[in-house]
């Protein structure tokens, strides 16, 4: 019970800040985009909504069922709740991976072949995060299908807080849609480990450049700046994926009574969409100044 109250506690604090924190992005960045209209503006707009989402149905609902509020959910809201943490997830994921791409073609030479695939307007990226939500729509709808409230589980041990239960499914659909998200996410992960590889070595060449340009006054300018961020903001998206994913198979495997793992997994869960509006805002006194001069 103690041990519970203090994960309450944790996640309460932790999704609050979190909130906070990518509710600034999404305000701050909507003004910057209304006062000039760039894609990657408009792109991380979107990664703090879908933050806030990802935190409001998975951060909220762990930390309810932590603090000993049972039951709280029906069939309805579980298929809701579970099924909006799933897509949202996915966007992170597809989201996280164009702004690597957007961000390496914006520092890439001016006549390079990737500077041909730059948006010619940033509303442009609005078709992609529709193809974004549709995809991750589909690879999601089958959660709704065996997913249901734990009302009427009578076994459920005091140790547990899980607020949804699922039910067993069929074996074939279970595994088409695990490839599928299998296939989602080894394809956007390798497109965001070659765009980060593109934007580390042309962040390199910008900073050896300049540093022989004006060796006495360097300054990191704004441009490398951003491609600091971004840089940090994708390690600490693939560290906490890849913890994530070690830690899922281990409870998969091993599921026994490892109450500690599952809890420090559902911390992993959170960990990026609460770290990273920080992570945006630490570099610069004033949010976004580093991307206003390219």
């Amino acid at each position: 019970m103690t041990l519970n109250f203090v994960k309450g506690t944790i996640l309460a604090f932790l999704s609050g800040l979190g909130t906070v924190g990518n509710i600034t992005v999404f305000v701050d960045y909507i003004i910057m985009f209304l006062s000039s209209e760039k894609s990657i503006y408009l792109i991380l707009i979107h990664l703090a909504f879908t933050n806030v989402i990802t935190l409001l149905s998975k951060g909220v609902p762990s930390t309810i069922a932590a603090l000993g509020v049972r039951n709280f959910l029906d069939d309805t809201g579980c298929k809701i709740i579970c099924y909006l943490e799933r897509v949202a997830r996915g966007v992170t994921i597809c989201t996280s991976s164009l702004l690597t791409v957007i961000q390496a073609i914006t520092i890439s030479p001016r006549h390079s072949r990737w500077r041909r695939h730059k948006p010619k307007s940033a509303w442009h990226i609005l078709g992609i995060f529709l193809f974004f939500w549709i995809l991750n729509s589909l690879i999601g709808i089958n959660l709704t299908l065996y997913i249901t409230s734990n009302r009427l589980n009578k076994t459920q041990t005091s140790m547990s807080d899980y607020y949804c239960d699922f039910r067993p499914e069929n074996q074939k659909i279970k595994w088409i849609f695990l490839f599928l998200m299998i296939l989602r996410d080894s394809s956007f992960l390798g497109v965001m480990g070659g765009a980060v590889h593109m934007v580390f070595l042309l962040h390199k060449h910008h900073q050896h450049v300049l540093h022989l340009q004006n060796s006495t006054l360097y300054k990191t300018p704004p441009e490398i700046k951003a491609a600091q961020s971004v840089l940090l903001l994708m390690l600490c998206f693939l560290s906490f994926y890849w913890m994530d994913c070690v830690l899922s198979l281990f409870v998969s495997n091993y599921i026994g009574n490892y109450f500690m793992v599952i809890n420090i997994k559902e911390f992993l869960t959170l960990g990026y969409v609460i770290l990273s509006p920080f992570v945006l805002i630490h570099r610069d006194g004033h949010l976004g100044a580093c991307w206003k001069a390219q």
